[in-house]
């Protein structure tokens, strides 16, 4: 049914939805407003997807091809999106609730042509909008409207579900699906006309980063990109895992970066593996709230985004989880030979934006009790499926981050940074493995670790300790150099639950690209207990931000992690720069302590034994939570987590603290005392 008769119905659907652009026959002005609008939408994305296919479009001149970008993404970027029906806000106020917030997701699930027409994917083009004339004639005949409408998106999304989800398995997993690899490989990169390839909208972002590697030498490409495939090697190494058995590796990376991204190919390939490259989700149903797991480009709205996080509230009901959970059985089995190969994900971050703090509007669709609860369902069973297929203990993966001009307005300043960033992910090896063993050799023979906040940081934490039985052979903190976590500096553990208690305060922080003022978060045993944040006058709406973004809606969550960083040089850097607010956790989490609320840093792969580089055994890889593993495993992961760094400045104390009760300073007043860091305070001095 997905792909019968596509050309057909394709044109029957066209013709269709130019009728209604020419005469709507809906007697309600809203209604007809809506889908007059939207029907002008559909035809334009029609339109240029005929200029696409005629040929030679990647010649126009850039000016006709950035014309073309702005006409299909005008009506949501800044102002516009205020008289928009992606927007639900409007959508509601001139199409009453019920049916504003059905026909809002529907206009928001549309722009997804866009894409599908950029790729030739004709299937996907059709079916939507075969369902915007459903839903015309739905309103059409004016009958029981709302409740049709939501018994048609719902039926629309279990009946393709297969289709969706097995394509989606498919990106990540067959090389074959090249659209975005034969743009980075084929293009001309020189010539950036090539960036609006992708339908994606193309900002001074993706122009001037792009416009910028261009500058770079070939010499300074191949050492970024290899530090990036040999980050993603070492992890395999030093996780005690065979690369060799693997054949295929998923690139993730933020348009304008396709002159690394082709050098990182190519080392790759020397590798032995095979690269794919999929688009962050178009449609609901593979979505995951408002964040972009693939390729992708600046977001033409983030509150568009933020608004229609939780679209799936309009479908997902118990038979729903069951149905997709079916779908995704179903696409990893007949693709289980590469999935034994997939070696697992190299991700390219970007930051710099400005901030995004977003409005929680009441006509936005939100996930209720019942919902929240079914969503941490289907994330629990579907990273067990995908487990089952793409091991854990056999898979690894690499991150780093990059800046974007938005950074700065100048753009001498902006280069300054990329180098800093660049000089930052380079850092010695060998000066930060011996400084960190210093703090870790001091860490091993704690009961528990004390951090105390200065000024008004109200943290007072204890972080209990997993006892070591052998020193000789045996650690409980990692030494985190730079392979799978680029930049380098830190040292982590995960935390014995039981004893880890107190509050956790900090006074500004972004966490999923959220930010959050004075937030505070307390934890009994390992476990949140409550928790606070100042963006709201309402403090019932703080809750609910920290549960909805953080939380996950899980009613509580173990702290996985605890980690003291030791990268002061990006902590000045960022200072120096003015940008600590525009950097990515990656690097945040180097800058000072931190704690991560979920799993842990050893998830699904804790039978794997690991060592430092001094060779003793990391043996803190399991908590009391994620032990849970071999006797109830639907109870031993939350596949999530979340890192909550403290900035230097607002440390008073951080101590080693032994079963005597004698104590040794680690951290003081923001500044490394223990002996052998020295070296750490250094760029502070400069």
């Amino acid at each position: 049914m997905f792909e019968d008769n596509l050309k057909e119905r394709y044109g029957l659907a066209i013709d269709r939805i130019a009728e209604i652009k020419e005469n709507s026959e809906i007697e309600d002005a809203g209604l007809a407003a809506y889908f007059t609008y939207t029907a002008e939408f559909l035809l334009l994305v029609d339109k240029w997807n005929e200029k696409r296919k005629a040929g030679g479009y990647d010649k126009l001149p850039l000016e006709e091809l950035q014309h073309w970008n702005t006409v299909l993404y005008e009506d949501i970027i800044g102002k516009q999106y205020d008289n928009s029906f992606a927007n639900p806000s409007y959508a509601c106020a001139r199409l009453g609730e019920d049916i504003g917030r059905i026909l809002s997701f529907l206009y928001t699930e549309l722009r997804g042509c866009i894409v599908f027409a950029a790729e030739q994917r004709k299937a996907d083009f059709t079916v939507l909008l075969e369902l915007f004339v459903e839903c015309y004639c739905i309103c059409k005949d004016g009958e029981n409207i709302a409740a049709q409408l939501k018994d048609s998106i719902y039926w629309y999304m279990s009946d393709y579900s297969d289709d969706f989800i097995e394509y989606r398995v498919r990106e990540q997993l067959d090389p074959s699906l090249d659209f975005a690899v034969r743009i980075i490989m084929d293009s001309d990169l020189t010539d950036l006309r090539y960036l609006y390839r992708y339908g994606e909208y193309i900002t001074e972002n993706e122009l001037r980063t792009a416009a910028f590697l261009n500058t770079l030498s070939q010499t300074e490409i191949e050492q970024m990109a290899s530090t990036f495939t040999e980050g993603y090697r070492i992890g395999f190494e030093l996780g005690n895992k065979d690369i060799s058995k693997k054949k295929l590796v998923n690139i993730r990376y933020c348009i304008g970066f396709e002159r690394l991204v082709r050098e990182e190919i190519r080392q790759f390939e020397q590798m032995g593996l095979k690269t794919t490259i999929y688009r962050a989700a178009q449609h609901s149903i593979n979505k995951r709230m408002h964040h972009k797991i693939g390729y992708y480009a600046t977001s033409p709205n983030k509150q568009m985004d933020y608004d229609h996080r939780f679209d799936n509230a309009l479908y997902l009901d118990a038979q729903f989880v069951e149905r997709k959970l079916g779908a995704l059985r179903f696409a990893y089995e007949q693709h289980k030979e590469a999935a034994a190969v997939f070696g697992g994900p190299a991700v390219m971050e970007v930051f710099g934006e400005n901030p995004f703090e977003p409005e929680d509007k009441k006509e936005a669709l939100h996930l209720d009790e019942k919902q929240q609860k079914l969503s941490v369902k289907y994330d629990s069973e579907s990273s067990a499926v995908v487990n089952k297929y793409i091991k854990g203990e056999e898979r690894s993966f690499t991150i780093i981050a990059y800046p974007l001009p938005e950074i700065s307005e100048n753009a001498d300043e902006y280069e300054k940074i990329f180098h800093e960033i660049v000089r930052i992910n380079t850092l010695d090896y060998n000066q930060y493995k011996e400084i960190q063993q210093t703090i870790i050799d001091t860490l091993d023979g704690a009961e528990y670790v004390h951090v105390k906040g200065c000024g008004n940081n109200q943290t007072d934490m204890r972080v209990s300790l997993q006892k070591i039985t052998n020193p000789q052979k045996e650690t409980v903190f990692e030494n985190c150099l730079a392979d799978v976590n680029i930049p380098l500096g830190e040292v982590f553990t995960s935390p014995v639950l039981k004893g880890t208690e107190g509050i956790l305060n900090v006074s500004s922080v972004y966490l999923n690209d959220l930010k959050f003022i004075n937030l505070k978060v307390s934890f009994k045993d390992g476990m949140v207990t409550d928790y606070s944040c100042d963006n709201f006058e309402d403090a019932k709406k703080g809750r609910q931000y920290f549960k909805e973004n953080v939380l996950l809606n899980h009613d509580t969550l173990p702290i996985g992690e605890f980690a003291i960083g030791t990268n002061t040089t990006a902590y000045v850097m960022a200072n120096q720069y003015d940008i600590v607010y525009k950097l990515p956790i990656l690097i945040v989490e180097k800058m000072g302590p931190h704690f991560a609320i979920g799993d842990t840093c050893y998830s699904r792969a804790e039978d794997n034994i690991v060592y430092n580089p001094n060779g003793k055994e990391i043996i803190s890889r399991d908590n009391e939570i994620s032990i849970l593993r071999k006797t109830e495993p639907e109870k031993a992961y939350f596949n999530c987590h979340t890192d909550i760094t403290i900035p230097y400045d607002e440390i008073g104390s951080i101590s080693a603290v032994s079963e005597d009760g004698s104590e040794t300073v680690i951290i003081e007043n923001g500044r490394f005392v223990l002996a052998g860091c020295e070296e750490l305070n250094k760029p502070f001095l400069k």
